[in-house]
């Protein structure tokens, strides 16, 4: 029935004749982290002189259990992670790709926002939308909407190792508007990107990643970004502090049998900035985190990630009244460590997975952690989620 459905919105929505699973590699678009696998039989369609379109997915929703939330927030969250389809071409000079529909971004030690708000309040229900040109085989150009270069996890939660984001990716861009040149050749992957930071509509960030494979087992990448400019102005998707700022990641993955092994360092810095009539002195963040991998068998098998992430704010002049110290985390100079393990089981298109986090505030500001008050230093979730990646 599934197939039966793809196939006529396909038909229905591009104008062909009719959609048909092509015995085919998973697509590379979206990426995904394992231990979760895109569907390796893709549903695809000839279009003419557009070559042929494939038209992909992820159906998931979630339960989730936690103590002390804040205000506003809930002791149980149910609600859908994903409700999207993909659209894309992957041969010829001129690709492209869209991502359609519904999404939330459950984010350790954060409240929890549901599929509407966080969809319409965010990216929009088009959240990744780009044309993508390949001249050559090793060289390719991307203009659109286009998922960040930073960090070592991707936006929505099939993509990734765990469930909930960590509190790395939450110092990082999302999705961001611009244009990202791309070279592969060999053992050397390298992309650059002007875009508008995060989501920001000023492209005044410039972006970067360096992939060299020491071997066929172990990866080395260094991403970074910044801003060329300030910006005063901030939204659910633009922080005001790390979009006027910079980060830099050095990353290394060890693949090795069952194991897959992710250590990870970030860097940020928030420069200081105007706005409201305030002056934000700077900041920076020091963090570091190792994602992991085991497998069992073919379906089965767990995931884990450790954080740590300490913030640190410079000190206004006492003579000023208009500065204020910038907060990275919970207030300036906090810390957080977080703990997350995630069992997953995949057969073909169908998944379920369950996850246990934990989240540890030191030094944070009066109020600003977690329960009614703002005074709980610590936080567990309990989440199971299931889906359909077809």
């Amino acid at each position: 029935m599934i197939t039966r459905f793809r196939a006529l919105l396909c038909a229905s929505a591009l104008g062909v004749a009719a959609v048909s699973p092509v015995l085919a590699d998973p697509l590379a678009t979206p990426a995904m982290t394992p231990p979760l696998a895109a569907n390796p039989s893709p549903a695809g369609s000839d279009a003419g002189s557009l070559g042929k379109i494939y038209l992909t997915g992820a159906i998931s929703g979630f339960g989730m259990v936690q103590t002390d939330p804040v205000p506003g927030d809930h002791d149980g969250n149910i609600d859908a992670t994903n409700a999207q389809i993909f659209i894309q071409t992957t041969a010829g000079p001129v690709q492209f790709f869209a991502e359609l529909g519904g999404y939330s971004f459950p984010v350790l030690g954060t409240p929890y926002t549901h599929i509407g708000p966080t969809t319409v309040n965010t990216y929009s229900a088009v959240p990744v939308a780009f044309v993508k040109f390949q001249p050559t085989p090793e060289l390719s150009i991307q203009v659109g909407k286009l998922p960040t270069l930073i960090g070592a996890e991707y936006a929505f939660t099939f993509q990734n190792m765990n469930i909930e984001r960590g509190l790395l990716w939450n110092q990082e861009p999302v999705v961001s508007d611009g244009v990202q040149v791309n070279f592969t050749k060999g053992k050397v992957t390298a992309s650059a990107s002007l875009n508008d930071g995060f989501y920001s509509g000023r492209y005044n960030w410039l972006s970067g990643l360096f992939t060299y494979a020491l071997s066929a087992k172990d990866s080395f990448t260094v991403a970074g970004g910044g801003a060329l400019s300030s910006y005063d102005r901030a939204s659910p998707t633009t922080p005001l502090l790390q979009n006027n700022g910079a980060i830099l990641d050095l990353m290394w993955t060890h693949t090795e049998g069952p194991w897959m092994v992710t250590p990870y360092f970030q860097y940020t810095r928030a420069y200081r900035v105007n706005a409201g009539g305030l002056q934000y002195a700077g900041a920076n963040t020091w963090s570091g985190a190792v994602l992991a991998k085991y497998s069992f068998n073919a379906r089965f098998s767990i995931a884990g990630r450790v954080e740590y992430i300490a913030s640190e704010s410079a000190s206004c002049p006492t003579e000023s009244d208009a500065c204020v110290q910038s907060n990275l985390l919970y207030g300036p100079g906090s810390r957080a460590l977080s703990l997350t393990v995630t069992p997953t089981w995949q057969k073909g298109v169908f998944f379920v997975r369950a996850e246990g986090s934990y989240v540890d505030v030191m030094h944070a500001a009066d109020g600003a952690s977690f329960g009614q008050t703002g005074d709980t230093h610590s936080q567990f979730r309990a989440a199971l989620e299931t889906g359909i990646l077809f």
